[in-house]
């Protein structure tokens, strides 16, 4: 998945003086990204072997979520695993919203 993910993920803002903390590994953050939504935990009991912060996980996952990394994240890997055959879809199913239409809609 960081093979996808890699190209999707935005350039680290530069510092104009050029001090404070050096930018953690976006690999890193990843997979404590993921791990908090995979398991559904609170970012504050994100494990710390992961060696990022629970704020900082957050931080980039709301970063991330604006840019929408994470839809096109999936995109890509639905693009994957459909040309490889390996979807399934007799178990897929279809959600609709029924909207009633309006005086002399169609």
């Amino acid at each position: 998945m960081w093979l996808l993910a890699r190209s999707l993920l935005l350039e680290a803002p530069q510092r104009h003086q050029g001090g404070g903390r050096r930018r953690l590994d976006d690999r890193a953050v990843l997979a404590a990204i993921l791990y908090v939504l995979q398991t559904g935990c609170a970012w504050s009991a994100l494990p710390t072997s992961f060696g990022v912060s629970c704020a900082t996980a957050h931080r980039r996952f709301t970063e991330w979520s604006q840019a929408d990394v994470f839809t096109r994240l999936h995109q890509e890997l639905l693009d994957l695993l459909g040309t490889a055959g390996a979807i399934d879809w007799s178990r897929a199913s279809v959600d609709s919203m029924h909207i009633r239409a309006g005086k002399r809609g169609t």
